[in-house]
Order: C-alpha cells, then sequence, then structure tokens
C-alpha cells in the first residue's frame, strides 16, 4: 500500500478515555486521490469516530492515519487544525453556517484558516460567484443572511464553503439526508460536477445504499472497522 493517498488508515485503534471499555479498530482503509467513494453505516456504527480520525480532532492510540501523505500522530493540535484546514473541506449534516453573517461571509470563512487555499483564489467575490452559480444558487444570494435561505439553499452554500480554494479532500457527513429523492439526485449532480471540476477526492457518509451507483467504491462500516461497545 502506498502512502501517498488522500486518507490513508493502517491497524488504527481508537478507545474514548471517558469510556474504559470501547474499542474501535480500522485494520486498513486507504482512499486514492480523485477517488469517489460512499462510506455506509448505521447510527451507532462507529461513523463519526472515524470521521474524527480522519479529520485529526480525535488522535488514535495506535495505527497510522495519514492525510495526503501527512501522519497526523506526530503532529501537535495546532498543526493539525492547520493541515485539516488546508487539505480538508467538510460539509456537516447540520451545515454549520454562520447565521447571521452573509452567504459570502460564510463561504469565504475557511480562506481565514488556510493561506494555501486562499492563494489559490485570486477573486474571492469572484470565486463565491462562481460557486454559487455552479451549485445553482439564485443570484444576488451572496449578500443575504445564512438564516433566511432554505435548507436546500443552505445545504448548498455549506458545499460551496468546503470546495472553495480547491482543498484536495472533501468530506461530506450525510449530506442528502433532509433531501426527498428528486432533490437529492439535483444535489449530487452539483456536487459531483464540482468535485470532477477541482479532481478533489470525495469521502461521503450515509446510511442510505441507494446512492451506491454514483460513486466509484462502496465502503461499509462492518466491514472496515470493528467497534467493541461498553458491556451492559
Amino acid at each position: 500500500m502506498t502512502s501517498k493517498g488522500a486518507i490513508t488508515l493502517e491497524e488504527v485503534r481508537f478507545a474514548w478515555a471517558s469510556r474504559a471499555s470501547f474499542g474501535f479498530t480500522v485494520p486498513q482503509l486507504y482512499v486514492a486521490p480523485g477517488e469517489r467513494v460512499l462510506l455506509l453505516g448505521a447510527s451507532g456504527s462507529g461513523k463519526s469516530t472515524l470521521l474524527s480520525l480522519i479529520c485529526g480532532t480525535a488522535l488514535a492510540q495506535s495505527g497510522r492515519v495519514e492525510i495526503s501523505g501527512t501522519a497526523l500522530a506526530g503532529l501537535s493540535g495546532a498543526r493539525r487544525d492547520r493541515l485539516r484546514a488546508e487539505e480538508i473541506g467538510v460539509v456537516f449534516q447540520q451545515f454549520n453556517l454562520l447565521p447571521f453573517a452573509s452567504v459570502r461571509d460564510n463561504i469565504l470563512l475557511p480562506l481565514r484558516f488556510a493561506p494555501r487555499r486562499r492563494a489559490r483564489v485570486a477573486d474571492p467575490r469572484a470565486e463565491v460567484s462562481r460557486l454559487c452559480g455552479a451549485l445553482d444558487l439564485p443570484e444576488g444570494i451572496a449578500t443575504q443572511k445564512a438564516d433566511a435561505l432554505s435548507v436546500g439553499q443552505q445545504q448548498r452554500v455549506a458545499v460551496a464553503r468546503a470546495l472553495i480554494g480547491q482543498p484536495p479532500i472533501l468530506i461530506a457527513d450525510e449530506p442528502t439526508s433532509a433531501l426527498d429523492e428528486t432533490t437529492q439526485g439535483r444535489f449530487l449532480d452539483l456536487l459531483f460536477d464540482q468535485v470532477a471540476a477541482q479532481g478533489t477526492t470525495l469521502l461521503m457518509v450515509s446510511h442510505d445504499p441507494r446512492l451506491a451507483p454514483r460513486f466509484d467504491r462502496v465502503l461499509r462500516m462492518d466491514e472496515i472497522a470493528r467497534v467493541e461497545r461498553p458491556a451492559a
């Protein structure tokens, strides 16, 4: 296995300090640059823990986690934060927009913490307009407050925020869970168009196996991870 993958985990073991009997082990996980991968798992299967390990917000007790070839274990908290800001765009399940900030300010927010992403954006206002148009958001939306948007519009703004500055990796956590089938299909078309245009690696987390045909590969939590739950 090459260490130059977008996401690489080997013999990873994690346990929450507050729950000594909880164990989470990932023997091996590899996502290639530019790959589009769907991660399926039921509630409580460990998806959130896995994303925390990949994003560096949780550190494994043993094993290796690498993002774009950089091992997380040897980095300080501040350096992990910087690596995550530069390398990973995240679409949160609840979107996590700043409600009273404008759409433009929400989309531009990651550039404040990621100088390399900022350097790729020659004209921030123009790039916001381009992303909004590419994601089928209405003209003039950039000046609106985030809390005035529909759920579907908030979702696409969250995607624009994750994509700005062309991070190599995009992680989307249940982004289609609140959408009906027709809207879901349209959203995925827009998302995949942007991922393809930027050459971005996509790891999407979902509980919905109907999404599988849209992806290069499907991973299932019960196949890649072993979860030991606290005794009753």
